[in-house]
This record gives C-alpha cells, sequence and structure tokens, in this order.
C-alpha cells in the first residue's frame, strides 16, 4: 500500500525467516529535494536486494521537498508496489523522517541510506552478512570520502573524535548514512533534533551491540548539497544533551 502521510511533525538463510508476505528488509531513505536521483536510487536498491534473494520494501520519507520528489516517488509505486513513502508538510529534519521511517517499517531488518546517490546500494550485503555476524546495528564508515575538505571532511573528521572520545564508542564516522540495523533496534532507539547522529551511542547505551564495516561513498551527482557548518554545532548542542 502506498502511504502518503502528511504530518505536522547476507546471511540469506537467517534473512529468509520473515512470516509470509512480510519483507525481510526495510530501506528506509530520508529525502529533501531529490527528484533527479531518486529513480537511479531505487534501481540500485532493487538491483542489490534482487541479486541476494531479499524481500524488500523501500520506504521514502519526503521531508517537506517543494522539487517535485514526492511526484517521482508516486511514480515509482505505481511502477512498484513495494515503494512506499511518508510525505511531511514542510522540512522536519532528517531525525523526525528517520523516526517516520523507523515507525513504518515491516522488515526484520532495516538499512538506512541517503538519496544523494553517494551512498553505494551495492553496500546493502555486506553490511546484512555483518547483522548476521552478531552486530546489532553496523554503522557505515567512508572510508575514501568524496566530499570537500574544509567544509566537510576536516569538520566530520573533529566531530567524529570528539563524539567517540565523549560517548565511549570508538567509531570512525557517526554521520553516515548508510547504517544496518535488527528491527528491535529502530523500534527502541528515539529520535529527535540532530539525534539521528547519535544512534550508534544510543543503541549502545540500550544494551545492543554496534559494529562498523568500511563502505563505498560516491561523488554527488546531481543538485547540491543540504549540509552546512550550522549543522555542526546544532550537532554539539545535541550530543551536551545526550
Amino acid at each position: 500500500m502506498f502511504e502518503s502521510r502528511k504530518t505536522s511533525k547476507s546471511n540469506r538463510s537467517r534473512l529468509h525467516s520473515s512470516r509470509a508476505g512480510e519483507p525481510d528488509l526495510s530501506v528506509v531513505v530520508p529525502l529533501y529535494n531529490e527528484a533527479e536521483s531518486l529513480d537511479e536510487l531505487y534501481r540500485e536498491i532493487r538491483a542489490a536486494c534482487v541479486k541476494e534473494r531479499v524481500r524488500f520494501e523501500v520506504i521514502f520519507v519526503d521531508d517537506g521537498s517543494d522539487d517535485g520528489s514526492f511526484e517521482a516517488i508516486e511514480k515509482l509505486h505505481k511502477a512498484d508496489p513495494r515503494v512506499r513513502a511518508i510525505q511531511f508538510r514542510r522540512n522536519f529534519g532528517k531525525s523526525e523522517a528517520l523516526s517516520a521511517g523507523f515507525a513504518a517499517a515491516r522488515g526484520r531488518f532495516v538499512v538506512t541510506m541517503d538519496a544523494d546517490l553517494q551512498d553505494d546500494p551495492a553496500e546493502i550485503p555486506g553490511l546484512l552478512k555483518k547483522l548476521g555476524q552478531g552486530c546489532d546495528l553496523v554503522s557505515g564508515w567512508k572510508r575514501k570520502r568524496h566530499d570537500p575538505l574544509y567544509s566537510k571532511r576536516l569538520p566530520s573528521k573533529f566531530f567524529n573524535k570528539t563524539t567517540s572520545l565523549l560517548t565511549g564508542l570508538d567509531l570512525h564516522d557517526f554521520n553516515c548514512g548508510l547504517k544496518a540495523y535488527r528491527k528491535e533496534v529502530v523500534k527502541t532507539v528515539h529520535v529527535y533534533g540532530e539525534l539521528h547522529r547519535y544512534i550508534p551511542a544510543l543503541a549502545k547505551w540500550h544494551g545492543f551491540r554496534v559494529g562498523e564495516a568500511a563502505v563505498n561513498h560516491r561523488p554527488r551527482k546531481y543538485g547540491r548539497t543540504k549540509f552546512g557548518l550550522s549543522r555542526y554545532l546544532t550537532g554539539m548542542l545535541d550530543l551536551i544533551t545526550v
């Protein structure tokens, strides 16, 4: 069913134990003004899941886009009912988008990724395999990052070092949008504000096992980043809250 909701706010043997009719995997994609990327992203997600024989759904969470993103998602749904969507009336931020996607997810496993094609869907099988090896959450690590040095890479490095020190969780890349979870994690950890950055730490404090995996990172193909230095400031303030 197509869920347009307006709101004010491989381990193959283990993967195939879902109840009949339910997906094994929910891919949650928060987005804001990424219309040009969505068709290509969906096709890559589908190819990765079909190759591994994983029953899947894709939940696009449109965080108040005004560039035709929702219309692009509607078109995808008409071609494939495994595409689902949630639409916000205005831009609320990534944490709210993820929270809505997590609430809607039906799969035993959940993968999150950004909609700008910089996260590579071909990494999905490897992340699921690591979950099958005992992790409850696997955080991606963009070992070779294709982003500007001064506006993204250096501030991100400082942010990750500080966050690791203060949370006691040694990860290279808290900010990576590409993560894999067991369903229990996303139904337990609640995020708001900029707390999506700290999901691995919050999960650890709830007793879940957190791992890390190096993932491929690609240059942005369409549009421009919505990420600014001000988000590091709000992120650090939320770190104090955490």
